[in-house]
């Protein structure tokens, strides 16, 4: 069974479910309103046969009720012997077609017998446990009895000396058989088990229906996961509408397939970079050899020149070796050692590395509020140091770099500005990629490895900070640092 249930889709087990909850609550319903029918109906009889009685024993048990006020007529008290004197009339009286009527005294033996005619009902015998409770004075003494394959109604109704006295003189069975409530019970819940298999029945292929409506969204899902799958990363979902949760596990869906195109285009621009990098000085490195080995070592110019160049290229793949390995290192593992750090204590001590590194350009300090920022001051140092150098290269001499700080809400924000030739709005998106060096742009105009902006992003990122760039074509540049206070 259970291997069964796991082939089935998971529309047809929600059917299932949906069916099974709906036909618990269908029968519940049908079986409380059935048995609350039930009771009314039997209730009804009950009473009917009881209002019906009260006039024919008040009229042969109380004749005084009947006499005048004022009357000199001599009554008799009724007693046992009345009783029995009177017993046969009321049961009589009391009997019809559908209804049989029995007399007891106090001693639970029956003393007239309604019963003349043989289409009328049958008694049946009286039960101890329950004429004993009228005779203790019970009013309502209603209990229902098997015979002949039927169900039958009895009633008891003490017989009192008095109306509203407590001495009991007998008690009357009335006795009525339940076929034609139990006929209409069978046709009703006759009717309600078949209404009740149409209701599940179209609600079981409704419910189908919605449940197949919504799950729409998932087949399509694992159509596209399939397409992804082989190879075609450009498939999304997009389905219509998002406001329910398969619509917003597709929204999420497609955003993650979203950065993993993103990622893996970013990795294959990465190893096609990094190849083309390390090609070039190596294809140089290789040329020098071939001249070496075809004799030009026995000329002191070319072999010094081509010595130095040689020299050159390997000092140019081990730079970019290190800065790949940093580059990793960050990516992988984000750990940096973090410690309270003064900006303004820490700004003095770097003004005068910023200065020799300049040279030729002037750094300005613009201090701002006193401050401790988290952070590792060796590698914000790295990157304030990259920076500098990128503005070096991007900016005429003489040209002024600025330095300083400002204070945001929960966050420190840290600028290095130049005057330098700015770089171009298609750039600007992309300066922080490896290897990106735009044309005429901050991020590199073909200098360099084009991995300093990569690695000074990584750094930032390490620290849980973000950085930005503003830009202006013959204007500038403007990087900004924002680090979390806490």
């Amino acid at each position: 069974m259970k291997k069964i249930y796991d082939r089935l889709t998971l529309r047809v087990r929600l059917t299932f479910l949906y069916a099974g909850l709906l036909a618990v609550i269908l029968s519940i319903l049908g079986i409380t309103f059935f048995v609350d029918t039930r009771s009314l109906l039997i209730n009804y009889v009950a009473s009917h046969l009881r209002a019906r009685a009260k006039p024919v024993i008040e009229h042969w048990l109380y004749p005084e009720a009947a006499v005048p006020s004022g009357s000199s007529h001599a009554l008799r008290q009724p007693d046992s012997e009345h009783l029995k004197q009177i017993a046969d009339p009321i049961a009589r009286d009391l009997t019809s077609r559908n209804t049989v009527a029995l007399v007891l005294d106090r001693k639970g033996n029956p003393i007239a017998k309604g019963r003349r005619l043989p289409e009328e009902p049958v008694p049946p015998p009286p039960e101890h446990s329950y004429y004993s409770q009228a005779l203790a004075g019970k009013n309502e003494v209603t209990y229902i009895v098997p015979q002949n394959g039927h169900r039958t109604l009895v009633i008891l109704i003490p017989l009192r000396q008095r109306p509203a006295g407590s001495s009991i003189l007998g008690v009357v069975q009335l006795s009525s058989p339940l076929t034609p409530v139990e006929n209409t019970l069978f046709h009703h819940g006759v009717s309600l088990a078949i209404g009740t298999a149409i209701t599940l029945i179209i609600g079981s292929c409704l419910g189908f229906l919605l449940i197949s409506s919504a799950l729409a969204g998932l087949n399509r899902m694992v159509h596209t996961c399939r397409e992804i799958s082989e190879g075609d990363l450009s498939q999304r979902v997009n389905l219509p509408r998002h406001e329910d949760e398969i619509g917003t596990l597709a929204k999420a869906f497609d955003e993650m397939v979203d950065r993993i195109e993103s990622t893996i285009d970013a990795q294959r621009r990465f190893i096609a970079n990094a190849a083309h990098e390390i090609r070039t000085p190596l294809t140089a490195l290789r040329g020098s050899l071939e001249v070496l080995l075809r004799g030009s070592q026995d000329d002191p110019a070319s072999f010094s020149r081509l010595s130095q160049g040689m020299y050159r290229d390997v000092m140019r793949l081990t730079r970019l070796c290190e800065q790949l390995l940093d580059l990793a290192r960050l990516e992988i593992s984000g750990k940096i050692h973090k410690e309270p750090l003064m900006l303004d204590e820490f700004f003095k001590r770097f003004s005068q590395q910023a200065r020799t590194l300049a040279r030729e350009h002037e750094v300005v300090i613009r201090e701002g509020p006193l401050v401790r920022v988290p952070a590792d001051p060796d590698i914000l140092e790295q990157i304030l140091l990259n920076l500098i150098h990128n503005a070096i290269q991007h900016s005429e001499k003489a040209r002024t770099i600025t330095l300083g700080w400002a204070l945001i809400p929960d966050q420190v924000e840290i600028r290095v500005a130049d005057e330098g030739e700015g770089i171009r709005p298609e750039d600007i998106g992309h300066i922080f990629e490896p290897f990106f060096r735009g044309g005429g742009s901050a991020s590199g105009g073909g200098k360099g490895t084009g991995l300093g902006l990569a690695i000074v992003k990584a750094m930032v990122e390490a620290h849980n900070g973000q950085i930005s760039v503003e830009s202006q074509r013959g204007k500038g540049t403007v990087f900004r640092i924002y680090l979390p206070l806490q």
